[in-house]
């Protein structure tokens, strides 16, 4: 089944293009790796399916039901989303940000949902200190913890490594993985990371300046490049050496 389905989606910001067309699905309980270079049109992707970004044009479906302004909000419910860009407000604590955004995305029995997620994250140590002044390990964990409150059915992760030190990144790394096959989420991510693509999408969509250029299975794009490494297909696609 299809949890997310896009088709045509297109992008002109000031007369540019910067997304032409694209079509993809995202299926249950899968990772879709949407990879490309900046400005290839990952980061607009994901602002459209958020409702962030207005396509020009192009339909989307969630669970096989057409998306519009009069039923988006419903479905924004089941989704939700992280990118180490988007920080959570920093002068509130950690337990002031969980439980607006348990508000936020309509959590039914919010004290018993935020118990569950202080004990899955082990944040209780951290629920009265504000945001901002937490290391980057901890900010991943509550960014997280955020971001799985909803207990989603489709999460966006927008470059979820990025501009995070080794350890911090295997550790989010691990929690991908972990986490999808203990529960039936479907993860579309974007990532300039190949080794993190190769080693958690079950599917791959690459972007070039805003058209896909290749998609399918991760060992289906191997096998036609003749490579074992999704880095070396990324070279070859891109003329880098």
């Amino acid at each position: 089944m299809n949890k997310l389905k896009v088709k045509n989606l297109t992008k002109i910001f000031n007369g540019k293009l910067a997304l032409n067309k694209i079509n993809f699905s995202l299926e249950e309980n899968t990772i879709l790796g949407v990879l490309g270079p900046n400005g290839s049109g990952k980061s607009t992707t994901i602002g459209i399916l958020l409702g962030l970004i207005k396509q020009t044009s192009g339909d989307i479906y969630i669970n096989d039901t057409y998306i519009s302004k009069r039923n988006r909000l419903k479905f924004l419910n089941i989704m939700n989303f992280a990118s180490p860009y988007t920080e959570l407000p920093k002068r509130l604590s950690v337990m002031e940000n969980l439980s607006i955004y348990a508000r936020l995305y309509n959590v039914k029995n919010i004290k018993d949902r935020l118990e569950e997620i202080y004990d899955y994250f082990e944040l209780y140590d951290l629920l009265g200190k504000k945001t901002g002044e937490l290391s980057s390990g901890q900010k991943t964990r509550v960014a997280l913890a955020k971001a799985l409150i909803n207990k989603p059915q489709i999460l966006l992760l927008d470059e979820p490594t990025a501009s995070l030190d080794p350890l911090v990144a295997e550790y989010l790394k691990n929690f991908i993985y972990k986490y999808k096959k203990t529960n039936n989420i479907s993860i579309l991510l974007s990532s300039h990371n190949m080794q993190e693509a190769q080693r958690l999408c079950d599917k791959i969509m690459i972007l070039k300046k805003g058209e896909v250029i290749e998609q399918g299975k991760v060992n289906f794009i191997l096998d036609k490049y003749k490579k074992k490494k999704l880095e070396d297909v990324y070279f070859k696609i891109f003329g880098e050496k």
